[in-house]
C-alpha cells in the first residue's frame, strides 16, 4: 500500500518510458533511510524521494528505490526478509573510496573492507548499506 500523499514529481508511465540502457531498482525497508545513506555516504543527488519511491544519481548513474510496501502485490512480496543483493556489487566508479569509507564509519554503517589499492588497478572499499546491499566506490590507482 502506497504511503505517498499527493502526486509524484512525474507520472510513473512518463518516467518509465524515459528509462534506457541498464537500470537498477533496489527494494528497501525505508526509503528515507536508504536515501540518507546514498546522499551522505555515496554523495548521490536526490532527483526525487517520497515514502514509496526515490530516484538517485551520481556521475551519470541513476538508480531507483522502491519501499517494500509498494511490492505488496508483486511476486517478490513474500521473499523480502533477510539479506538483500547477496552476490551483487553495486559499484560507483570514479568515486573516492576513502571519503565514502570515512562517511560510512561516522554514520555507523558496516564497512566490510576498508579502502585498499587492488591489483586490477582500482582503489576500492566495500560498504554495506542499511538494507544489506554492498556498495563499492572505486577510483583508478594513480601510479
Amino acid at each position: 500500500m502506497k504511503k505517498r500523499i499527493g502526486d509524484a514529481w512525474m507520472p510513473a508511465p512518463k518516467y518509465g518510458r524515459g528509462l534506457k540502457g541498464f537500470g537498477v531498482n533496489l527494494l528497501v525497508k525505508d526509503v528515507g533511510v536508504a536515501v540518507a545513506f546514498a546522499a551522505e555516504v555515496l554523495e548521490a543527488s536526490v532527483v526525487y524521494a517520497d515514502p514509496d519511491f526515490a530516484v538517485l544519481q551520481r556521475d551519470g548513474a541513476e538508480w531507483m528505490l522502491h519501499a517494500d510496501h509498494t511490492y505488496d502485490k508483486h511476486p517478490l512480496s513474500g521473499s523480502l526478509g533477510g539479506a538483500r543483493g547477496l552476490g551483487v556489487e553495486l559499484r560507483l566508479h570514479n568515486h573516492d573510496p576513502d571519503g565514502a569509507e570515512a562517511r560510512a564509519r561516522v554514520r555507523g554503517d558496516t564497512v566490510l573492507a576498508g579502502s585498499i589499492d587492488k591489483p586490477h588497478g582500482l582503489r576500492e572499499c566495500y560498504i554495506v548499506d542499511p538494507d544489506g546491499y554492498l556498495w563499492v566506490p572505486d577510483r583508478p590507482v594513480v601510479s
